[in-house]
């Protein structure tokens, strides 16, 4: 089980012998609102593990009773400025080109940013404290990192627009009914549930998940004739690519299942 800190220790990732990797947003004090090094290191983080073979699904939390606040307000304009024009230290936009799951292990708030970081996540994991915020509109700040589109393809554009036009909180409970979480445990088993969804999804072809998630992901950006379109496009492809050992080493894998019984999440 290995470790490798940020320099300030404010980004922290941990990689574990099942091959998921769990990074830390480590500011509690400040309830994990971020900085402009911050975000560039996150960005960095999960651009890294992307880059990893030897990781296979990230987790993704905050420390503390917070998972992240937003963006630390005192460094606005630095953060603002920059994360519009520059993909590349654009932790969002690292996120979604990121080919492993990414599993949000979300305690206490999720705001503003915080909240759009969550939304980047592939599942989300909730504490029964967890409260999901979007507050650009009250505190006059411009949506960037996806909040705006994202959220009302969730949980439904009446309810979105209801939710960012008041600020209206979002609690656990409500974010498990709507669809936006799936799993809501105590507060002090988030990371463990989210590590045990993680860990789930890797004990599956790792090679399909990949796969999966990017047909998943890539799908609900098109409408459903082009996405289903895009799926067959993808299957062809995947299986004009295999050969015949690979068939029958499938075959001899899924006959070796057929007794287990399946695990449960």
């Amino acid at each position: 089980m290995g470790s490798s800190p940020a320099e300030d220790g404010l980004i922290l990732v941990q990689r574990l012998p099942s091959g998921v990797a769990q990074v830390l947003i480590n500011r509690p004090k400040s309830l994990n609102s971020l900085t402009r090094p911050m975000i560039v290191e996150l960005a960095r983080a999960i651009k890294s593990l992307d880059a990893d073979d030897s990781v296979g699904a990230v987790v993704l939390s905050g420390a503390g009773r917070s998972f992240c606040a937003g963006v630390d307000l005192t460094a606005a304009e630095a953060v603002f400025k920059g994360d519009v024009k520059d993909l590349l230290t654009d932790p969002v936009h690292q996120m979604e080109l990121c080919r492993k799951p990414i599993v949000g292990a979300i305690r206490g708030f999720a705001v503003t940013a915080g909240f759009e970081i969550a939304l980047a996540c592939d599942v989300l994991v909730a504490g029964h404290d967890a409260v999901f915020v979007d507050t650009h509109a009250r505190f006059g700040i411009f949506p960037s990192w996806g909040l705006s589109q994202k959220l009302s393809r969730i949980i439904g554009p009446n309810r979105a627009r209801e939710v960012s036009l008041t600020a209206a909180p979002i609690t656990a409970a409500a974010a498990e009914k709507w669809g936006l979480v799936t799993h809501v445990v105590n507060a002090d088993k988030v990371l463990e549930k989210a590590t045990e969804v993680a860990e789930a999804m890797l004990r599956n072809n790792r090679d399909l998940v990949l796969r999966y998630k990017a047909v998943i992901n890539d799908g609900l950006k098109l409408d459903l004739g082009r996405a289903l379109a895009l799926e067959k496009e993808r299957a062809h492809s995947f299986y004009d690519g295999m050969s015949k050992e690979q068939f029958e080493q499938m075959q001899k894998y899924i006959s070796s299942r057929r007794s287990r019984p399946a695990s449960k999440m």
